[in-house]
C-alpha cells in the first residue's frame, strides 16, 4: 500500500510538471547551464534565459517572467543570477526551492571566485549538480515536503518569502515572446534556397539526360553508317 501511494505521488508530480532548464551566471556572463531536448520550449530556453539575463538588474530580489505555457523563475543575490525555466503547472514554490538550494551549493563550493570567474569556468563541474537537482526537485515527491517543512519552521523568513509569493501571484510577470517572425523568415529562406537548388538540379539533370541522348543518337547513326560503309564510313 505505501508503494502504491508513493508511485502515485510521483505520477501526480509528473503531471504537474518539472524543472527543464537551469543556469548560473554573473550579469550576462554565464558561469555554468544545464538544458534538456525533450521539447521546443526546452530547447530554446538557452536563448530566451540569456535575453532575460542581458536586461536584468541583479540586484537582489526574485522574479517570474512567462513565455507560452513555461515560467523562467529568476534568485538574484550577491551580483549571481539563478535561474531555471519550468511548465507553468510546475508552480512557484518548488522552483523557487530548486532555486535556493542552488544558490547554497554554488556558494558553499565556489564563494567569492565566481565573482571573477571566466564564461562557463565551472560548467563542467556545476552542470552535474544541476542536472541532479533538477531531476531530484521534478520527481522526488520529499522535494515539495522538505520545502513546507522549512517554511513552517523559519516562521520569520516564511513571512517575507510569503509576501513575494503574493507578488508572484496576482501576475507580477513580463512576458517575453520569442521573435517567431525571424524564426519563419528563417525557414522560408531556407525553404527557398532548397527549393532554388533544386531547380538547378533539375535543370542539369535536364541537360544531362539530352547530353546522353544526343551521343546515343550519334552512336546508332554511326553503327549504321559503319555497317554500309565500313568503320571509316568510306561510301562509295
Amino acid at each position: 500500500r505505501e508503494r502504491a501511494r508513493e508511485r502515485e505521488r510521483e505520477r501526480s508530480m509528473a503531471e504537474q510538471g518539472s524543472i527543464l532548464f537551469s543556469l548560473v551566471s554573473r550579469g550576462a556572463v554565464v558561469l555554468a547551464e544545464q538544458g534538456s531536448d525533450k521539447t521546443e520550449a526546452a530547447r530554446a530556453a538557452p536563448r530566451v534565459a540569456r535575453r532575460i539575463i542581458e536586461k536584468l538588474s541583479t540586484a537582489n530580489n526574485r522574479v517570474t517572467y512567462s513565455q507560452d505555457a513555461h515560467l523562467y523563475h529568476i534568485l538574484c543575490e550577491n551580483g549571481i543570477v539563478y535561474l531555471t525555466m519550468a511548465d507553468e503547472s510546475f508552480g512557484r514554490r518548488i522552483p523557487f526551492a530548486f532555486l535556493e538550494d542552488i544558490k547554497n551549493r554554488f556558494a558553499s563550493q565556489y564563494g567569492a571566485t565566481a565573482s571573477t570567474a571566466l564564461a562557463y569556468a565551472y560548467n563542467t563541474e556545476f552542470s552535474r549538480v544541476l542536472r541532479q537537482q533538477m531531476e531530484y526537485y521534478s520527481t522526488n515527491p520529499n522535494a515539495d515536503s522538505i520545502n513546507k517543512v522549512k517554511s513552517e519552521i523559519a516562521e520569520v523568513k516564511n513571512v517575507m518569502v510569503e509576501n513575494i509569493e503574493k507578488v508572484l501571484d496576482r501576475g507580477e510577470k513580463i512576458e517575453l515572446l520569442m521573435d517567431k517572425t525571424d524564426r519563419l523568415q528563417g525557414e522560408a529562406s531556407r525553404f527557398r534556397g532548397q527549393a532554388r537548388k533544386l531547380k538547378n538540379q533539375m535543370w542539369w539533370n535536364k541537360i544531362r539526360n539530352m547530353m546522353l541522348l544526343g551521343l546515343l543518337i550519334f552512336l546508332v547513326i554511326y553503327f549504321i553508317m559503319a555497317l554500309a560503309c565500313g568503320p571509316k564510313l568510306q561510301c562509295t
